[in-house]
């Protein structure tokens, strides 16, 4: 008879111990890989959050009497004519050793405009690269296209009384209005956007920008590089990272990577008991079998090799299981752990051929003792017990 026939049909006839070795294992297999999913998952909607998170480098002039708010910087007590920055300058921001790692540069200028005697900020923008770095926002109607089209700001509207369609005038321009933004709960909301161009000829600021938002491409961009390297091609401005939301996020995804890391590891040891008492108690049940075969002339490896040929197989099939399980409840879990609601699940070729790996290897490695006690039983004395 062949040695896996006997590894075979002994499983058969304990199909309640192999069972219970099988979920036994199954269920650590599963925590590891519902963990380890998890985490990569929720990494990777992270670092895609904070591609669409916006700006995450901010370049201002170097002035030190600013008070009008945007963007976490004061715009109000300057006068805007002061110490600007050019309009030619932004082509050196692209020209930064880093410059592949850059999403999107969007310069603004801003200043104060009177409309139906009311006091207003303008924004001048290029509106392709204001609606790729601000993704989130949500417009009623259209995103402006022509030169003398314009956006409001939620509240501008409801304080003005205009909608899309709607016509008003700006130091002399006469602008539509193209669109209106959903409410962002941000000071978008007060605002009014205006094409680059136009914003610059009303407020007499031609070829001058007031500040820079940049969008680094990906979450492990070398943001701190970056702010020198764009420093020394803007040695008048002051460059300043704002990423402290997302690297708070990343903090704590950290410390979630290292927790579940550290429950895997007990989840190994567990699974490497259970396989370990498991195997041991059925060598000691198998006394009188083991000396059967020694009696009739197997040899202590080909004993070895039936009590380890059962431990792969048991292990195999529940590292097989243990994956499918583990992804089912990663897929159950990620919508309520994730950033966003429709989070894709990393499905990963190298975390489904580990699992089975170490399933397997946790398998022999708890069974080696087991096996090695198995060949060394003396036949004289198993064959006693008949």
């Amino acid at each position: 008879m062949r040695l896996h026939n006997i590894s075979l049909n002994n499983l058969r006839r304990r199909k309640a111990k192999m069972a219970f070795l099988t979920v036994g294992l199954m269920v650590g297999i599963a925590t590891i890989v519902t963990l380890i999913t998890l985490t990569e998952s929720m990494s990777r909607d992270i670092g895609q959050k904070m591609d669409e998170f916006g700006a995450n480098i901010l370049i201002t002039p170097k002035s030190e009497d600013l008070a009008m708010n945007y963007g976490g910087i004061s715009l109000g007590q300057v006068s805007f004519d002061q110490r600007e920055i050019r309009e030619v300058d932004l082509a050196n921001i692209k020209s930064i050793k880093n410059s592949r790692n850059i999403l999107s540069v969007s310069p603004k200028v801003l200043g104060a405009a009177r409309i139906r005697d009311k006091s207003v900020l303008l924004v001048g923008v290029r509106f392709e690269d204001e609606l790729k770095m601000k993704q989130w926002w949500q417009i009623f109607g259209d995103a402006p296209k022509a030169g003398n089209e314009i956006l409001l700001g939620s509240t501008t509207a409801d304080t003005l009384n205009l909608s899309s369609g709607d016509s008003l005038e700006i130091g002399g321009e006469t602008l539509k209005v193209a669109g209106i933004l959903e409410q962002t709960g941000s000071q978008d909301d007060s605002l009014i956007f205006a094409p680059l161009g136009t914003a610059q000829k009303i407020l007499g600021k031609e070829g001058k920008i007031t500040l820079i938002e940049v969008a680094a491409l990906c979450s492990g961009c070398p943001i701190g590089d970056m702010v020198v390297q764009i420093a020394e091609k803007l040695p008048d401005a002051k460059v300043t990272a704002i990423q402290q939301v997302v690297e708070s996020r990343l903090k704590t995804l950290d410390q979630f990577k290292r927790f579940s890391y550290g429950v895997s590891g007990v989840v190994v040891f567990i699974g490497s008991l259970i396989v370990f008492i498991t195997m041991m108690g059925s060598v000691n049940e198998r006394t009188t079998e083991i000396g059967v075969f020694r009696a009739i002339g197997f040899r202590r490896s080909h004993i070895m090799r039936i009590i380890l040929l059962e431990a792969a197989l048991v292990s195999l099939l529940a590292g097989i299981f243990g994956y499918v399980s583990g992804m089912g409840a990663a897929k159950l879990a990620l919508p309520f752990m994730a950033e966003s609601k429709d989070a894709a699940l990393v499905w990963d070729a190298l975390l489904a051929s580990g699992s089975v790996g170490i399933a397997v290897t946790i398998g022999l490695l708890a069974s080696l003792y087991p096996a090695i006690h198995a060949s060394r039983l003396d036949p004289t004395e198993a064959l006693r017990a008949l």
